[in-house]
């Protein structure tokens, strides 16, 4: 189904948001100054070998200095909002206590400053910076991390609880659990099926306390969201059903049906048995974690493709994420990732458009009362800067036709029927991209990171273009 760019303009709501995102420790730097405690995140990237060529986080965009200049930027750009995270360790150094000034007036300057040109604050408590104080207690796999969590959202939602649009607790909480605990790509960087599944329920159950204690606070009325990477899965041959089933299971439903149902599946308790006996789950817990909230937040990149393996022949393990010895499937070692056809972004991710259509569609026809929000999409390419007489240029065509081929399927999910509220493409500037450090570019603006200079490219001229007229640019 083609979509004009006329056709397009009238299917955007007058309320719906045009924005970009980022995240606090991929892109503040300054980790010790002001009174931020150390996160899990500053020790996992000091292991040698967690990052690729030790590229140190440090630095990063320095954005905690430039931060007026980067509004500035969002406000050239257009933007109708802001999707950024707190950093927990900046506020509450130890996790736990009271706040630090300095790192909330840090926030609250953004926050204003956003409000001041008009972009709406979209705030997400926790992307990943696990304060290493709490980290050493045994981090996602202690029930005490969930409580000290519902604090914190107190201590933020009690300051800028007047001034906030969205609340977004988590941002893909199954990165922080099974890429963390299981797989060994993330921080802390265990290797353990059950450590990884009990994360997944504390942090489930740290989304229904904070959203809890958020709204004890919050004077404004502002919507209340959580942010899920849900997966895109394709079965292939005749086992693949009962793989998709496993792997929908793990990645999809374990947080679905707690935040939504108000219980876990059935399956996935059956399917993980071996692995531990879900004795971390207490009475009472899925009523905490079942709050309403106003939006779902969904991150979408590239599908997968799975398979029962047979055993014998060599496994294939193509599910998009760096290999550390782990796995991010406990209880499905038996499941093999496919090789996806391509084109390709720089991560080795497929290029699939569709995939994000059917996976609106198919979150709207599960849960029609629901409203959604694309809070990431975008992808890393070679940027290649190139001498104009004018200056410099990234002439990023690929990221370009991404954008635009996902847009158009976005928009093609709202002409039948899904209730979509916004788009947040990821991300506003190049950054740390975690395990692989500044190796891949995802940003439609360019960082030089030598000078730390800003350069727009292609792509963010475009989506300008596409804020300013509400309609995709040719």
């Amino acid at each position: 189904m083609h979509i004009s760019a006329k056709d397009l303009a009238a299917l955007i709501p007058a309320g719906f948001t045009l924005g970009v995102a980022t995240a606090a420790f991929q892109i503040e730097g300054a980790l010790d100054e002001d009174g931020r405690g150390p996160a899990g995140w500053d020790v996992f990237a000091a292991k040698p070998g967690a990052i690729v060529e030790d590229h140190s986080p440090k630095v990063a965009c320095d954005h905690y200095h430039r931060m007026p200049q980067d509004v500035a930027l969002m406000k050239q750009l257009g933007v109708d909002s802001y999707r950024f995270s707190f950093a927990w360790p900046r506020i509450q150094p130890t996790g736990r206590g009271p706040a630090n000034e300095a790192g909330l007036a840090f926030y609250e300057r953004l926050v204003d400053g956003l409000i001041a040109r008009g972009i709406r604050p979209v705030a997400t408590l926790y992307h990943w910076d696990l304060p290493q104080a709490l980290e050493d207690e045994g981090g996602w796999t202690n029930r005490a991390t969930a409580e000290a969590f519902a604090d914190y959202a107190r201590i933020v939602g009690e300051r800028l609880g007047d001034r906030i649009s969205v609340w977004t607790t988590l941002n893909e909480p199954w990165c922080s659990a099974y890429l963390g605990y299981g797989s060994g790509a993330h921080a802390p960087g265990l290797l353990d099926g059950a450590k990884a599944l009990a994360a997944v329920h504390h942090l489930n159950l740290a989304h229904g306390l904070a959203i809890a204690a958020l709204r004890e606070v919050v004077t404004n009325d502002p919507g209340y969201s959580i942010t899920l990477n849900l997966h895109v899965i394709r079965p292939s041959g005749a086992t693949g059903p009962e793989a998709a089933r496993r792997i929908d299971g793990l990645a999809n439903r374990v947080f679905l049906g707690p935040l939504l149902e108000g219980e876990y599946p059935a399956d996935v308790i059956a399917d993980t048995a071996e692995v531990t006996d879900w004795s971390f789950v207490k009475p009472g817990d899925t009523e905490l974690i079942r709050q309403p909230i106003s939006l779902l937040g969904v991150n979408y990149y590239s599908t997968v493709t799975v398979r029962m393996w047979d055993g014998e022949s060599p496994r294939a393990k193509a599910d998009g994420h760096k290999d550390m010895g782990g796995t991010p499937w406990p209880g499905s070692e038996d499941v093999e990732f496919l090789v996806q056809p391509g084109p390709y972004t720089a991560m080795g991710w497929n290029i699939d458009p569709s995939g994000l259509e059917d996976l609106l569609v198919a979150l709207h026809e599960a849960y029609p009362a629901l409203p959604l929000m694309v809070t990431e999409n975008g992808a890393a390419f070679d940027d290649v800067v190139t001498e104009e007489a004018d200056g410099p240029a990234v002439h990023d065509v690929d990221r370009i036709d991404y954008l635009r081929r996902h847009f158009t399927a976005a928009h093609r999910a709202m002409a039948r029927g899904v209730d979509l509220r916004g788009y947040q493409v990821w991300s506003l500037m190049d950054n740390f991209e975690w395990g692989y450090g500044y190796s891949k570019r995802f940003g439609i603006v360019r960082v030089d990171y030598d000078t730390l200079e800003r350069l727009p490219k292609d792509s963010a001229k475009w989506y300008a273009e596409l804020i300013r007229t509400r309609s995709i640019p040719a």
